[in-house]
């Protein structure tokens, strides 16, 4: 197959870059604006149709939670509008597109894991943005997949792990949100998923992947510590009050992976164990 991958440079485009070679079977076209811009629509046409695309993993968004709330309309752009374009492109092909999205689509206020089915109630401008985006592609294209995610890192770009490294390096103390539940994604491990998936064969519909377990994101701090060998920084669990956020953040997030397990048989790995390979790799 002809694969389209947007969003090559980020996080989770690296990720499906690495695991290229290991899939050979495929032919790959990895681009990010410099190479297709996603908000051009003619651009994506053109582009789909010169090169015979048959499937496209859409791993671009705007991503920056706390910018969209001031930056609105570049966030439609991004994650609404410019997988409308996509969805419609392979829509019109027969193709196929795996559209990556997000917990941010749901209010965090429940108590179990979340499924794929639950009422979504975004309450940020990035979780309303990518919500449309989820409803765009499922409307444009009959064979899409909508794979919702959480906490991503990477040894890749800025994160949340590389960030509590360089942080936990630098000062003495650090005070980090305790009553914010939910689940890491090693970008690694989402990328294997994603190709399983393609290899397998493209089951439309909603699916959850993040890695196994539960966890705040205070605990996630001090493993990530604890891993990395820091020993001289004081970690410090703070109420969500304490730390204002121009956008709010879903308090309990943990996505149940049951219906990507069972389609894909597709074993997750525990977050920490995860976590452990990502900090190895970044050491080196």
């Amino acid at each position: 197959m002809n694969i389209l991958i947007t969003g090559c440079n980020g996080q989770l485009g690296n990720e499906m870059q690495q695991l290229e070679e290991a899939n050979p079977q495929h032919t790959y076209y990895n681009t990010d604006v410099q190479e297709l811009d996603i908000t051009d629509v003619s651009a994506i046409e053109a582009f789909v149709e010169e090169h015979q695309i048959d499937g496209i993993v859409n791993c671009a968004a705007y991503t920056a939670v706390d910018k969209a709330e001031d930056n609105e309309e570049l966030c439609q752009k991004l994650n609404a509008e410019a997988p409308a374009y996509l969805a419609h492109a392979m829509g019109k092909r027969g193709g196929w597109m795996i559209q990556i999205s997000t917990d941010y689509v749901f209010d965090g206020t429940k108590h179990t894991p979340y499924v794929e089915d639950d009422d979504t109630c975004p309450n940020s401008v990035y979780g309303r943005t990518k919500l449309v985006g989820e409803l765009n592609v499922q409307k444009l294209c009959e064979r899409s997949m909508i794979i919702r995610t959480a906490w991503l890192y990477s040894t890749f770009g800025n994160n949340f792990v590389k960030t509590m490294i360089r942080l936990g390096n630098e000062r003495p103390e650090l005070g980090v949100i305790f009553d914010q539940i939910g689940t890491p994604t090693y970008a690694r491990d989402l990328a294997v998923a994603i190709m399983t998936a393609i290899n397998k064969g493209i089951q439309p519909g909603i699916y959850h992947f993040s890695n196994e377990g539960v966890i705040s994101w205070y605990d996630f701090t001090k493993a990530i510590h604890r891993i990395a060998g820091i020993t001289t920084c004081h970690v410090r669990p703070l109420h969500t009050s304490e730390y204002p956020t121009p956008a709010a953040r879903p308090h309990y997030s943990v996505l149940d992976k049951t219906k990507m397990k069972q389609v894909y048989g597709i074993e997750v790995p525990y977050w920490e164990e995860s976590l452990r390979e990502c900090i190895e790799k970044v050491k080196r």
